[in-house]
């Protein structure tokens, strides 16, 4: 009985965790204290030593599962992208990014820095900062240290012989439901709550901002998602159905960039390296469909071009 009690109070101090952290509001809203605030801290059984072993393993059985896109020149810049959002960000750990075929418009992230972006998720994104907006969501949600302390949350209330999904909100009812299900990876780093990816979002566009993008990318990427849902019923929903891709959240965050972001002169919105790159991979894709197809293909020329930089100028 002693033993429930204390896991009971456990529990009661992570559920009220926030309250706690209301001292270091005025940190996590000022993007200039980015890399000095702590928005990882909270109750925690993984080091970030075991938290990072941990994302090794599972991203070894992720690369062994999926389609790994192995063009050089995709990687490199694929993970170029992603590297300066982590120099933006919060995040203790470092980062590998890789792509993988696939139809979910998205990214996906594992414990210790471990982010996956899906082809289908450059179709979709038609500008480098939607692109980066996706890519610095998973990167907050890394930096919060959202899938440790998920299992944490899991690890004491099985303790407790509290059913899991009272916590987790809406029960696991046994289904995995964001994308690395696929690979095996065990659903409770994972599944995240609302306020996870609440967190998430509002980190995401300040790393977004930190890095010299356009914070409205996030906008843009969100709707494109709304939009896809809407065409598509059940597309989006299965990615986010902890936190729906709707008006709400997209209001929130253009609220959120209104109340916390300073305006700038000039935003990075596009380079002319990314058009390029996602023309790169669209056709790569198209090659290797007919190829399994057994159709015959049509060989096309690219050529090289300087990296320029499209903004988006605030100043009239």
């Amino acid at each position: 009985m002693k033993f429930r009690c204390a896991l009971a109070c456990l529990l009661a101090l992570v559920a009220s965790r926030g309250f706690a952290q209301d001292s270091g509001r005025k940190k996590k809203d000022d993007p200039a204290q980015i890399g000095n605030r702590d928005v990882g801290k909270g109750v925690n059984l993984y080091s970030l030593e075991k938290e990072m072993a941990l994302g090794k393993q599972l991203a070894e059985e992720v690369r062994r599962q999926a389609k790994v896109v192995e063009d050089p020149l995709i990687s490199e810049y694929i993970n170029r992208i992603g590297q300066n959002l982590v120099r933006s960000s919060d995040a203790k750990v470092p980062f590998t990014f890789q792509v993988i075929a696939g139809d979910s418009p998205n990214a996906f992230a594992l414990p210790g820095g471990y982010v996956f972006v899906y082809t289908a998720l450059l179709k979709i994104a038609d500008e480098e900062d939607e692109l980066a907006a996706a890519m610095a969501h998973e990167i907050a949600h890394v930096a919060a240290r959202h899938m440790t302390k998920q299992a944490t949350k899991s690890q004491i209330v099985n303790l407790a012989g509290v059913p899991v999904g009272v916590i987790l909100g809406g029960g696991m009812g046994g289904a995995v439901i964001r994308q690395g299900a696929n690979f095996g990876i065990p659903a409770v780093f994972l599944r995240f709550t609302r306020q996870d990816e609440s967190e998430a979002d509002y980190l995401g566009v300040q790393y977004l901002y930190a890095a010299g993008y356009d914070p409205n990318g996030a906008i843009s990427i969100f709707e494109k998602l709304e939009s896809l849902e809407k065409k598509r019923p059940g597309t989006v929903a299965r990615i986010f159905s902890t936190h729906p891709m709707d008006a709400a959240r997209i209001q929130k965050t253009e609220q959120e960039i209104g109340r916390i972001l300073p305006a700038k002169a000039e935003y990075v919105v596009n380079t002319s390296e990314y058009t390029a790159i996602r023309q790169r991979m669209i056709s790569l894709e198209a090659r290797q469909k007919a190829a399994e197809d057994g159709r015959p293909q049509l060989r096309t020329r690219q050529d090289a071009e300087e990296p320029t930089v499209r903004r988006r100028d605030l100043i009239e």
